[in-house]
């Protein structure tokens, strides 16, 4: 028993239904066929098929009604489709139409199989068609209808279906009304409800009952207050129930009455009719309700022509000047400076436009309004001396007035640069690389962020934007907490904010003639402001894209972006002159020294140092004497001639006295008598003259010595050397002349005696 209810149950709940009458039949002239019903489920899914056909095309869905075998009018599905005529209709053994309902899921599939090898078109020359009328739908539900070709292809194959999607009307459409499923939940009911109430402690409602329905429920509500009453037909044509009006407040006046049928097909959920009545009268005629109210509706009168009488009173007031409710003072900027207050100026190097605008603002607010302003652009090499930070911190410490504040101008360049300094991906500008100032937001964040949100350092912080080249959003939201100003509309703020004043004061309302937003560009330095702002606003409009072109990667890319600049340059050449130095071996001028009164001659030989890379100059001694050996002599090989005297009878003369006539004199010098060699030392000890003959008299010869020296500079030098005559007299002559000279000379001096 069970079982057999629970089948009714799904029976009745049942979206779809097949019409058995007239008997189902597909068959077709030169095709036999056969008609099947289903749950979509086939154990031919799971066999494997090399060849399928193709899908079907051209359906058509539509929603009709069609008597059923009983005579009762039903809404059925006409489903209509056709055949691909292609090659693959050859392995085409049925087609099938698939119905979903939507709301619960329900599927059904009929097919139609095909016991016969089929054409490409049928006998008449058409493409094969087929239908379907015989499924029985309910009104007001979503179904979804698929048409696919036996057998499936495989999976991940190409699309084997069509499909559509359809909606049944529901029950209030006037073609479905008068369907049997329709009428079974009281489509065709007339209720004809009516209210009365006659007397105030009692309302009675009567309708008219459907022939279909035994069970009513009847709902009264007022004021969220709601009675309810069940009332069965029993064979009555007219119904009826009475409610007390005790159960509702006095203020009761409008009553909803809803009767609910309880049809057998839809139970609960049928449609329920309403109707709507209204007691109470227009004028209140019991006189205890008239006195509950009348302070309540006084009261809200009274302050309802309050309200409207202020309201017209500001609306036809004439608008007077702010000169009528205020006195405006003009006043001078020279007066309101007790003290010259700074103002720290921190920016974002966004493009040299921009910075141009921040360098004509920083100007009038030195030129018109008396500012000391604070900047990199302006401190250029005491930054380079000490550095970014040191030089913020050095900046932080001079502003120590209350009037001295910092303005922090927000651009695009600030907000990606907070963003970065947040967690975001880090923005590098070219100006940034091209300044050798380097970006100093970043550090100014750092550095003075740990006392920015303290309560005393809250009028210190100015924050502003040019509103024709940026906008609110490129202000940080750290710097929410400040008041933001739009440049230059808001500059005659802004500045009053630098003197710490307020503009608007009881009675009064300060201005200052000439920093306006409609008048600031009618001094010089306004005016090139304003200019300035123009020709960034005009790059920005012609370039939208001109921030992001602005940011790089890495200096190379820089470097690159500079190198096609310089490629794409038309011009004459840069040349660059460097001095042409000779690399030349250096030449050591060596002099002879004479001395006075002494008996020997020194001769100097110059010496070539090869041991060292450098150029040099070698200091050569001659030996004199041979028993004084002197520590700073050093001959690699003998440079002189040693000889032994002989007697003569002619009186000794010194070599050195013979050479020094000889040696060539410029113009205007006079050869000293006692030369010095190049070293400013004296390094050969003095010889002391005894009145005896030296024992090895000296005398050279040069055979060949170059007449110029070069020096270092590739000049020629002018001054000979004393030593570059060459000897014409024969040596043999010389030597016996010499010899005969000592020999005199000692032969006198022995005369003489001690």
């Amino acid at each position: 028993m069970r079982l057999y209810g629970l089948f009714l149950l799904l029976s009745l709940s049942s979206a779809v239904n097949i019409l058995t009458s007239p008997p189902l039949n597909c068959t077709q002239q030169g095709l036999r066929c056969t008609v099947s019903s289903s749950n979509c489920l086939d154990k031919g899914w799971l066999k494997v098929k090399d060849y399928t056909p193709s899908s079907p095309e051209g359906l058509n869905v539509t929603v009709t009604t069609k008597e059923d075998e009983a005579g009762q009018l039903q809404p059925v599905l006409a489903v209509n489709w056709n055949m691909k005529d292609d090659g693959s209709i050859r392995y085409l053994n049925a087609t099938e139409f698939h119905l979903v309902v939507l709301a619960t899921n329900e599927h059904i599939c009929v097919r139609y199989s095909f016991k016969d090898k089929l054409p490409m078109r049928n006998s008449f020359g058409n493409k094969w068609s087929f239908s379907a009328n015989m499924l029985v739908l309910d009104p007001g539900h979503m179904y979804r209808v698929s048409v696919f070709n036996i057998p499936k292809p495989e999976m991940f194959h190409s699309n084997y279906d069509i499909s559509t999607q359809v909606l049944v009307p529901g029950c209030q459409d006037s073609v479905m009304k008068m369907t049997q499923f329709c009428i079974e939940r009281g489509s065709l009911w007339q209720s004809n409800i009516s209210v009365a109430a006659k007397e105030r402690p009692a309302l009675t409602v009567r309708f008219s009952p459907d022939p279909l329905c035994e069970e009513y429920i009847v709902i009264v509500t007022c004021e969220s207050i709601q009675q309810v009453e069940h009332v069965f037909k029993a064979n009555q044509t007219d119904l009826n129930r009475t409610f007390s009006l005790n159960k509702w407040p006095r203020s009761c006046c409008t009553f909803d009455v809803e009767v609910k049928p309880i049809f057998q097909k839809c139970g609960q959920d049928c449609a329920r009719h309403k109707k709507t009545l209204l007691i109470c009268p227009a004028v209140p005629t019991d006189a205890q309700v008239a006195p509950q109210y009348t302070p309540v509706i006084v009261s809200v009168v009274l302050l309802c022509a309050g309200i409207l009488s202020v309201y017209m009173h500001i609306l036809c007031r004439k608008p007077g000047k702010p000169s009528d409710a205020f006195t405006v003072v003009e006043d001078k900027i020279p007066k309101l400076l007790q003290q010259t207050p700074k103002v720290l100026v921190i920016y974002s190097q966004d493009h040299h436009l921009y910075r141009d605008i921040v360098l004509k603002l920083c100007a009038f607010l030195q030129a018109k309004c008396g500012a000391k302003v604070l900047i990199d652009l302006l401190d250029a090499n005491f930054l380079s001396m000490i550095g970014r930070l040191p030089w913020l911190e050095w900046q932080r410490r001079q502003l120590k007035n209350p009037t001295d504040k910092i303005l922090v101008l927000c651009s695009p360049g600030v907000q990606a640069k907070w963003r970065a300094m947040c967690g975001h991906s880090r923005v590098t500008l070219k100006e940034d690389l091209n300044s050798s100032m380097d970006d100093m937001l970043t550090p100014f964040l750092n550095l003075f962020l740990p006392n920015m949100h303290q309560a005393r350092m809250h009028g210190m912080y100015m924050v502003a934007y040019f509103s024709d080249i940026s906008n609110e959003q490129d202000v940080p939201s750290i710097f929410d907490i400040a008041v933001k100003y739009k440049l230059m509309r808001d500059f005659e703020e802004l500045f009053f904010g630098v003197l710490d004043m307020e503009k608007y004061q009881p009675g009064l309302v300060h201005r200052i003639e000439g920093i306006g937003g409609d008048e600031y560009f009618k001094c010089p330095s306004g005016l090139a402001l304003k200019n300035a702002i123009n020709t960034f606003q005009a790059y920005q409009l012609k370039h939208p894209d001109w921030f992001e072109r602005e940011c790089v990667h890495s200096e190379e890319e820089l470097g690159t972006e500079a190198s096609r600049l310089i490629e794409h340059q038309h011009g004459p050449p840069i040349l660059e002159c460097l001095p042409l130095i000779r690399d030349v071996p250096s030449v050591s001028v060596c002099e002879v020294q004479i001395r006075e009164n002494d008996d020997s001659v020194k001769v100097l030989t110059p010496e070539l140092n090869t041991k060292r890379h450098l150029p040099s100059v070698a200091e050569l001694i001659p030996e004199v004497n041979p028993v004084y050996t002197s520590p700073n002599l050093s001959f690699a090989q003998p440079s002189v001639l040693l000889t032994e005297p002989v007697s003569s009878g002619q009186k000794w003369l010194s070599s050195a006295a013979r050479h020094q006539s000889q040696v060539p004199v410029e113009i205007g010098e006079e050869w000293p008598s006692g030369s010095r060699t190049l070293n400013s030392q004296d390094s050969t000890p003095p010889c002391s003259s005894t009145g005896s003959p030296p024992p090895n008299p000296i005398n050279k010869c040069e055979d060949k010595i170059e007449p110029n020296s070069g020096s270092d500079q590739g000049y020629i030098s002018k001054v000979p050397s004393p030593l570059g005559t060459s000897c014409k007299e024969d040596p043999l002559v010389a030597l016996a002349r010499l010899q005969e000279e000592l020999y005199l000379q000692t032969v006198n001096s022995s005369e003489l005696g001690p």
